[in-house]
């Protein structure tokens, strides 16, 4: 069975991949210093079109390609399907921040933004917590089906 070698546009080139997780830590703490909900609002906003629609909706995406253009086409690339987990996770979390905020609870909202935010600063510093899930994810999976 001859396996598929990856395209080299195929995934999210590194440095949007890294401004992604630039976007979500700084988001969320500013908006925790202004004590602005609206901030994590619209962080979900951005998410949900990203998840959703994938790089071709995805506000720091666009950005990102523009802003990276010389570095993009020779950069690392991280998995799509990855880049979709990890943005899914964040945008569970701010949706239930919004639910807490709306429901009067803003500590349980700022407490779930801030796992977000951590997570993001993490995975800047080396460690990716939603890779580590992925993985986990998909071994689990494989025990579980099989080779799919």
């Amino acid at each position: 069975m001859k396996q598929r070698v990856p395209d080299c546009n195929d995934g999210i080139p590194m440095p949007v991949v890294t401004l992604n997780r630039w976007v979500l830590a700084c988001g969320v703490v500013a908006g925790l210093v202004l004590q602005q909900p609206l901030f994590t609002t619209a962080l979900f906003l951005v998410l949900a079109a990203a998840v959703a629609g994938g790089s071709r909706c995805s506000l720091i995406y666009q950005t990102g390609v523009r802003l990276f253009s010389r570095r993009v086409a020779t950069a690392p690339r991280e998995d799509r399907g990855l880049m979709r987990f990890n943005n899914s996770i964040a945008l569970t979390l701010f949706g239930l921040a919004q639910v807490a905020f709306v429901a009067g609870a803003p500590a349980l909202g700022w407490a779930l933004s801030l796992m977000v935010a951590v997570a993001a600063s993490i995975a800047l510093a080396g460690f990716c917590f939603g890779c580590f899930l992925y993985f986990q994810f998909k071994l689990q999976r494989f025990r579980l089906l099989g080779s799919r």
